[in-house]
């Protein structure tokens, strides 16, 4: 670190690095994990070539694991505990793996998945990575997502402007990559390949889902397997041209996954596997129990010597990700603490003296976190679920025997580690995580439901339910940049619509499932007649008219935090909110402040 407090890399060329993230494919979901009926020939070839850590861990669903990848905290911590509801935001102060990169001099490219923030600064580009590919929220399709968009031809968002691709989804963040590796080949650089896929809704062409539709037990398995055989031929496809550009042999190449299986397994109330293929592994995504959170991890450097098809069999996290990373590339990580370590010397077969640590996961997915909720304490030995179910986990995989009576020292122990981890984590748990707005006059900021805070955290997160006029309401976490007049439009749907407030959408209602696949249908008209706006303790409210494609209320802010909440009524005094307000700073001129 020089004097100005940077970090720099040292002069010789370090290593690239390629990290392959899918989504919701669990430990299960991969050939070269036993699975008898998938397909993942590239894959398995990576894995014969790697070094394997078999116990490795992350959060039990999609933005939590993220938030620890990416930061080398626990997702707790970072104020990403849930998927929506304002809580899928990573907090301003976290220094993410791409920005320590890109300080060491790395050039940083994220394709597809973020899921940590859609305003700025929480936006990938905002977080570090110089060139981004990405689609809005947590998939393909929800609110935040261009409208419209369901795999096939969409529209993502190139550098936090929406542009129009050709091809799918999974296609284009992997030729995207490649064109960004190309661009780079002469420096060293950070390749995040985040894909949506196999996140339901499970959509893939019928020539990936075909073959699976006679050897698994329904056609959501068949698209859900189809979907990785396309992940599959492209990380193929990125392997081969690595090594025509004389790139493997000083590339980390990583794949990882980010969850349990969505799709792979079915399970009976007791989360034990009753159909799919789960690797032995009891729950799937959301899980406290070992199906939710172990997720395959392979990493493969030739010039690392990490090669040689090579299991490490030792406790590990997402948490330790970052640390190992930084220390490979040779870029310091200066006052930066880390809740994870490195694992450079276990990769590198030095075990002898590695500890014992107690591990800890969870699955909040509440507004506001809960102690014991749907946890596992880990050691290498021990899985302490809930604060209560002890089960010996290299003699009991599938998690059948409950031995806490016959270990109570264990539970005791396992319950300290866990004490102190959640006082570790819990620290800003009070502590609002906002969205700014008006930061330069002129400037539009869009606010969707996804971001509502509410309890129990209930919001249109998806584009079906926008269609569906799903009832809900919340408040967004705002921050007034500066104080100044504001224009807010309060609309139901979103400008690329251009439909009245009242008006639905021709077709039929779809769910948020593959039967998007071939277009979204229609929506529900609702019957508003009024609109209201509150900003902290302020309200207006104004009629709303039948042709009103929004409802715009002008009002003067302070700088400062405040909730910002909105209304749609119809006749019968029903609520919900708007789920897409567009806001503006007009500038500093003196107005009528909003009042009752």
């Amino acid at each position: 670190m020089n004097a100005s407090g940077e970090t720099r890399a040292t002069t010789q060329r370090h290593p690239n690095v390629v990290l392959v993230i899918t989504d919701d494919q669990g430990y299960g979901d991969l050939g070269c994990h036993g699975n008898p009926v998938i397909q993942t020939p590239n894959i398995d070839a990576l894995y014969r070539e790697s070094v394997r850590l078999t116990d490795f861990h992350v959060g039990p669903t999609c933005a939590p694991t993220r938030a620890g990848l990416l930061t080398g905290h626990y997702h707790n911590s970072t104020g990403v505990w849930h998927t929506i509801g304002g809580r899928s935001l990573l907090r301003r102060d976290e220094w993410s793996l791409a920005t320590a990169l890109s300080e060491g001099g790395y050039a940083t490219g994220l394709f597809g998945k973020w899921h940590l923030g859609d305003n700025a600064p929480y936006r990938p580009q905002d977080r570090g990575f110089q060139t981004v590919v990405a689609h809005g929220g947590g998939g393909v399709g929800q609110t935040p997502d261009y409208w419209g968009n369901n795999y096939l031809d969409d529209t993502y968002a190139v550098n936090g402007e929406w542009t129009s691709f050709e091809g799918y989804c999974t296609d284009i963040w992997f030729d995207e990559a490649l064109t960004f590796i190309d661009q780079n080949r002469e420096r060293p650089f950070f390749c995040y390949i985040s894909t949506n896929a196999p996140h339901s809704p499970y959509i893939v062409d019928d020539a990936y889902s075909d073959p699976y539709v006679d050897e698994v037990e329904h056609q959501d398995r068949a698209d859900f397997y189809g979907m990785i055989a396309v992940i599959d031929e492209n990380v193929g496809k990125l392997r081969r041209k690595l090594v025509e550009w004389e790139l493997a042999e000083t590339t980390i190449f990583i794949f990882m996954t980010d969850n349990g299986t969505s799709g792979g397994a079915d399970l009976d109330a007791d989360q034990y596997v009753t159909g799919g293929y789960n690797a032995g592994l009891r729950g799937i995504k959301g899980s406290e129990y070992e199906g939710g959170h172990r997720v395959p991890f392979f990493i493969y450097w030739p010039e690392g010597a990490l090669t040689g098809g090579r299991d490490v069999p030792m406790l590990a996290a997402n948490v330790d990700v970052m640390p190992t990373l930084l220390e490979f590339c040779g870029v310091s990580p200066g006052t930066h603490r880390f809740d994870g370590t490195s694992l450079v010397a276990l990769l590198r077969g030095c075990d002898d003296d590695w500890p014992d640590r107690v591990l800890v996961t969870d699955s909040q997915r509440v507004a506001y976190p809960i102690k014991w909720r749907q946890s596992a304490a880990m050691t290498q030995e021990w899985r302490l679920i809930n604060g209560q179910e002890l089960y010996e986990i290299q003699a009991d995989l599938e998690q059948r025997r409950d031995v806490a009576a016959e270990h109570p020292e264990v539970v005791a122990r396992l319950r300290e580690g866990y004490t102190e981890w959640w006082e570790r984590v819990s620290v800003q748990f009070d502590l609002t995580i906002p969205i700014p707005i008006g930061l330069e006059a002129g400037q539009l900021s869009l606010l969707t439901t996804h971001d509502w805070r509410n309890d129990p955290v209930d919001c249109a997160w998806n584009q079906a339910l926008v269609r569906e006029g799903h009832r809900c309401n919340g408040y967004w976490e705002v921050e007034i940049a500066q104080a100044g007049s504001y224009r807010l439009e309060l609309r139901r749907w979103p400008r690329i619509e251009d439909r009245a407030l009242i008006e639905g959408i021709p077709g039929e209602l779809k769910p948020f499932t593959s039967a998007i696949k071939d277009g979204w249908g229609g929506g529900r008209a609702l019957p508003l007649v009024r609109a209201g706006l509150r900003t902290g303790g302020s309200r207006v409210t104004k009629e709303i008219g039948s042709e009103d494609r929004a409802v715009t209320f002008i009002v003067v802010l302070e700088a400062g935090e405040i909730q910002l909440q909105t209304y749609l009524w119809d006749a019968e005094g029903d609520e919900t909110g708007a789920y897409f307000v567009y806001v503006e700073r007009l500038g500093n001129g003196a107005l009528l402040r909003s009042r009752d």
